[in-house]
Protein backbone atom coordinates (compact mmCIF):
# COMPACT_ATOMS: atom_id res chain seq x y z
CA UNK A 1 0.00 0.00 0.00
CA UNK A 2 1.39 3.42 -0.96
CA UNK A 3 1.78 6.24 1.57
CA UNK A 4 -0.98 8.23 -0.17
CA UNK A 5 -3.35 5.27 -0.10
CA UNK A 6 -2.61 4.78 3.60
CA UNK A 7 -3.43 8.43 4.35
CA UNK A 8 -6.66 8.16 2.34
CA UNK A 9 -7.74 5.04 4.23
CA UNK A 10 -6.91 6.66 7.57
CA UNK A 11 -9.06 9.66 6.66
CA UNK A 12 -11.90 7.35 5.60
CA UNK A 13 -11.58 5.40 8.85
CA UNK A 14 -11.76 8.56 10.99
CA UNK A 15 -14.84 9.74 9.10
CA UNK A 16 -16.51 6.35 9.54
CA UNK A 17 -15.76 6.33 13.27
CA UNK A 18 -17.45 9.73 13.60
CA UNK A 19 -20.40 8.41 11.60
CA UNK A 20 -20.61 5.47 14.02
CA UNK A 21 -20.97 7.88 16.93
CA UNK A 22 -23.74 9.67 15.04
CA UNK A 23 -25.52 6.35 14.35
CA UNK A 24 -25.39 5.44 18.04
CA UNK A 25 -27.20 8.68 18.93
CA UNK A 26 -29.90 8.16 16.30
CA UNK A 27 -33.01 5.99 16.37
CA UNK A 28 -35.24 3.92 14.09
CA UNK A 29 -34.69 3.92 10.34
CA UNK A 30 -32.29 6.86 10.58
CA UNK A 31 -29.99 4.81 12.82
CA UNK A 32 -30.33 1.75 10.58
CA UNK A 33 -29.35 3.74 7.50
CA UNK A 34 -26.40 5.30 9.29
CA UNK A 35 -25.17 1.92 10.53
CA UNK A 36 -25.50 0.53 7.00
CA UNK A 37 -23.35 3.39 5.70
CA UNK A 38 -20.89 2.80 8.54
CA UNK A 39 -20.47 -0.87 7.66
CA UNK A 40 -19.87 0.05 4.04
CA UNK A 41 -17.28 2.59 5.17
CA UNK A 42 -15.39 0.01 7.21
CA UNK A 43 -15.55 -2.43 4.30
CA UNK A 44 -14.01 0.19 2.00
CA UNK A 45 -11.20 0.76 4.48
CA UNK A 46 -10.45 -2.95 4.62
CA UNK A 47 -10.85 -3.55 0.88
CA UNK A 48 -7.90 -4.19 -1.41
CA UNK A 49 -5.21 -5.34 1.00
CA UNK A 50 -3.83 -8.41 -0.82
CA UNK A 51 -1.43 -9.56 1.88
CA UNK A 52 -4.03 -9.41 4.65
CA UNK A 53 -6.60 -11.19 2.46
CA UNK A 54 -4.13 -13.95 1.64
CA UNK A 55 -3.19 -14.39 5.30
CA UNK A 56 -6.86 -14.65 6.31
CA UNK A 57 -7.57 -17.16 3.54
CA UNK A 58 -4.68 -19.41 4.51
CA UNK A 59 -5.59 -19.08 8.19
CA UNK A 60 -9.12 -20.19 7.36
CA UNK A 61 -7.79 -23.01 5.18
CA UNK A 62 -5.68 -24.32 8.07
CA UNK A 63 -8.63 -24.12 10.47
CA UNK A 64 -10.86 -25.96 7.98
CA UNK A 65 -8.46 -28.87 7.72
CA UNK A 66 -7.83 -29.02 11.46
CA UNK A 67 -11.61 -29.15 11.98
CA UNK A 68 -11.78 -32.24 9.78
CA UNK A 69 -9.57 -34.05 12.31
CA UNK A 70 -11.78 -33.19 15.30
CA UNK A 71 -15.26 -34.11 16.51
CA UNK A 72 -18.13 -32.57 18.41
CA UNK A 73 -18.01 -29.03 19.78
CA UNK A 74 -14.30 -28.65 19.05
CA UNK A 75 -14.82 -29.39 15.36
CA UNK A 76 -17.84 -27.06 15.24
CA UNK A 77 -15.82 -24.24 16.79
CA UNK A 78 -13.00 -24.69 14.29
CA UNK A 79 -15.39 -24.80 11.32
CA UNK A 80 -17.06 -21.60 12.48
CA UNK A 81 -13.68 -19.94 12.97
CA UNK A 82 -12.70 -20.96 9.43
CA UNK A 83 -15.98 -19.57 8.08
CA UNK A 84 -15.32 -16.26 9.83
CA UNK A 85 -11.80 -16.04 8.40
CA UNK A 86 -13.04 -16.73 4.86
CA UNK A 87 -15.80 -14.13 5.28
CA UNK A 88 -13.30 -11.54 6.51
CA UNK A 89 -11.02 -12.40 3.58
CA UNK A 90 -13.86 -11.71 1.12
CA UNK A 91 -14.66 -8.47 2.88
CA UNK A 92 -11.16 -7.34 1.98
CA UNK A 93 -11.10 -8.94 -1.46
CA UNK A 94 -14.60 -9.45 -2.88
CA UNK A 95 -13.31 -11.74 -5.64
CA UNK A 96 -11.23 -14.16 -3.59
CA UNK A 97 -12.30 -17.41 -5.25
CA UNK A 98 -10.71 -19.80 -2.76
CA UNK A 99 -12.42 -18.11 0.18
CA UNK A 100 -15.80 -18.36 -1.54
CA UNK A 101 -15.43 -22.08 -2.32
CA UNK A 102 -13.89 -23.14 0.98
CA UNK A 103 -16.35 -21.01 2.92
CA UNK A 104 -19.07 -23.13 1.32
CA UNK A 105 -17.17 -26.33 2.07
CA UNK A 106 -16.85 -25.30 5.74
CA UNK A 107 -20.59 -24.65 5.95
CA UNK A 108 -21.32 -28.06 4.42
CA UNK A 109 -18.92 -29.83 6.77
CA UNK A 110 -20.50 -28.04 9.72
CA UNK A 111 -23.95 -29.07 8.50
CA UNK A 112 -22.85 -32.71 8.29
CA UNK A 113 -21.30 -32.49 11.74
CA UNK A 114 -24.53 -31.18 13.21
CA UNK A 115 -26.55 -33.72 11.17
CA UNK A 116 -29.04 -31.09 10.01
CA UNK A 117 -31.49 -31.59 7.16
CA UNK A 118 -30.59 -30.43 3.62
CA UNK A 119 -33.02 -27.51 3.85
CA UNK A 120 -31.23 -26.16 6.96
CA UNK A 121 -29.76 -22.65 6.83
CA UNK A 122 -26.21 -24.05 6.97
CA UNK A 123 -26.71 -25.74 3.59
CA UNK A 124 -28.35 -22.57 2.29
CA UNK A 125 -25.34 -20.53 3.37
CA UNK A 126 -23.06 -23.06 1.69
CA UNK A 127 -25.13 -22.72 -1.48
CA UNK A 128 -24.75 -18.93 -1.42
CA UNK A 129 -20.99 -19.26 -1.05
CA UNK A 130 -20.80 -21.59 -4.05
CA UNK A 131 -22.96 -19.22 -6.07
CA UNK A 132 -20.53 -16.41 -5.20
CA UNK A 133 -17.67 -18.60 -6.40
CA UNK A 134 -19.45 -19.25 -9.71
CA UNK A 135 -20.05 -15.51 -10.08
CA UNK A 136 -16.31 -14.95 -9.68
CA UNK A 137 -15.38 -17.75 -12.11
CA UNK A 138 -18.12 -19.65 -13.89
CA UNK A 139 -18.38 -23.35 -13.10
CA UNK A 140 -15.76 -23.52 -10.35
CA UNK A 141 -18.30 -24.51 -7.68
CA UNK A 142 -20.96 -26.12 -9.88
CA UNK A 143 -20.07 -29.60 -8.64
CA UNK A 144 -20.51 -28.42 -5.04
CA UNK A 145 -23.91 -27.01 -5.96
CA UNK A 146 -24.83 -30.30 -7.62
CA UNK A 147 -24.15 -32.04 -4.29
CA UNK A 148 -26.50 -29.69 -2.46
CA UNK A 149 -29.21 -30.13 -5.09
CA UNK A 150 -28.84 -33.91 -4.84
CA UNK A 151 -29.15 -33.80 -1.06
CA UNK A 152 -32.34 -31.78 -1.47
CA UNK A 153 -33.75 -34.15 -4.07
CA UNK A 154 -33.69 -31.53 -6.85
CA UNK A 155 -32.56 -33.88 -9.62
CA UNK A 156 -33.04 -31.44 -12.51
CA UNK A 157 -30.91 -28.77 -10.85
CA UNK A 158 -28.33 -31.40 -9.95
CA UNK A 159 -28.04 -32.54 -13.57
CA UNK A 160 -27.71 -28.98 -14.82
CA UNK A 161 -24.98 -28.21 -12.28
CA UNK A 162 -23.06 -31.38 -13.14
CA UNK A 163 -23.27 -30.56 -16.86
CA UNK A 164 -21.97 -27.06 -16.17
CA UNK A 165 -19.11 -28.48 -14.15
CA UNK A 166 -18.34 -30.92 -16.96
CA UNK A 167 -18.42 -28.18 -19.60
CA UNK A 168 -16.14 -25.96 -17.51
CA UNK A 169 -13.80 -28.92 -16.86
CA UNK A 170 -14.15 -28.72 -13.08
CA UNK A 171 -15.62 -32.18 -12.43
CA UNK A 172 -13.72 -34.57 -10.14
CA UNK A 173 -12.64 -37.98 -11.45
CA UNK A 174 -15.50 -40.36 -12.27
CA UNK A 175 -14.54 -42.66 -9.39
CA UNK A 176 -14.68 -39.80 -6.91
CA UNK A 177 -18.12 -38.79 -8.18
CA UNK A 178 -19.42 -42.34 -7.82
CA UNK A 179 -18.13 -42.53 -4.24
CA UNK A 180 -19.53 -39.16 -3.20
CA UNK A 181 -22.22 -39.80 -0.54
CA UNK A 182 -23.87 -36.45 -1.33
CA UNK A 183 -24.93 -37.81 -4.73
CA UNK A 184 -26.51 -41.03 -3.50
CA UNK A 185 -30.05 -39.87 -4.42
CA UNK A 186 -29.17 -39.51 -8.11
CA UNK A 187 -26.79 -42.42 -8.73
CA UNK A 188 -29.54 -44.64 -10.14
CA UNK A 189 -30.80 -41.98 -12.54
CA UNK A 190 -30.30 -42.79 -16.22
CA UNK A 191 -28.80 -39.38 -16.92
CA UNK A 192 -26.27 -39.83 -14.11
CA UNK A 193 -25.18 -43.23 -15.41
CA UNK A 194 -24.90 -41.78 -18.92
CA UNK A 195 -22.80 -38.89 -17.60
CA UNK A 196 -20.38 -41.25 -15.84
CA UNK A 197 -20.13 -43.45 -18.95
CA UNK A 198 -19.29 -40.36 -21.00
CA UNK A 199 -16.54 -39.45 -18.54
CA UNK A 200 -15.15 -43.00 -18.62
CA UNK A 201 -15.07 -42.99 -22.44
CA UNK A 202 -13.35 -39.61 -22.42
CA UNK A 203 -10.72 -40.91 -20.01
CA UNK A 204 -10.14 -44.00 -22.16
CA UNK A 205 -9.84 -41.87 -25.30
CA UNK A 206 -7.32 -39.57 -23.63
CA UNK A 207 -5.30 -42.56 -22.43
CA UNK A 208 -5.27 -44.06 -25.95
CA UNK A 209 -4.17 -40.71 -27.36
CA UNK A 210 -1.25 -40.55 -24.95
CA UNK A 211 -0.23 -44.13 -25.83
CA UNK A 212 -0.47 -43.36 -29.55
CA UNK A 213 1.86 -40.40 -29.13
CA UNK A 214 4.56 -42.59 -27.54
CA UNK A 215 6.78 -44.63 -29.91
CA UNK A 216 6.98 -48.40 -29.33
CA UNK A 217 9.59 -49.45 -26.78
CA UNK A 218 11.94 -50.97 -29.38
CA UNK A 219 11.69 -47.86 -31.51
CA UNK A 220 12.33 -45.64 -28.50
CA UNK A 221 15.43 -47.67 -27.58
CA UNK A 222 16.68 -47.49 -31.16
CA UNK A 223 16.20 -43.72 -31.19
CA UNK A 224 18.05 -43.39 -27.87
CA UNK A 225 20.92 -45.56 -29.12
CA UNK A 226 21.19 -43.44 -32.23
CA UNK A 227 21.34 -40.27 -30.14
CA UNK A 228 24.05 -41.73 -27.86
CA UNK A 229 26.05 -42.93 -30.90
CA UNK A 230 25.99 -39.46 -32.42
Amino acid sequence: MTFLASITKKSKLNATIKQTAQARKSEGSTADNLFKAVYQGYAEVLHDDPLRAEALYNWGFALLHQAKTKTGDEAARLYQDAIDKFAFCMLINFDYLGAAINGGVAYMDLARLKKVKPDNELYEKAKKQFEKANAIQAGTASYNLACIYALRGDKDACLKALETSRDKVTLPEAGDILNDPDLVTVKEQKWFIALIETLDKKTEAEAEEVIAEKPPLNEALTQQAAIEKD
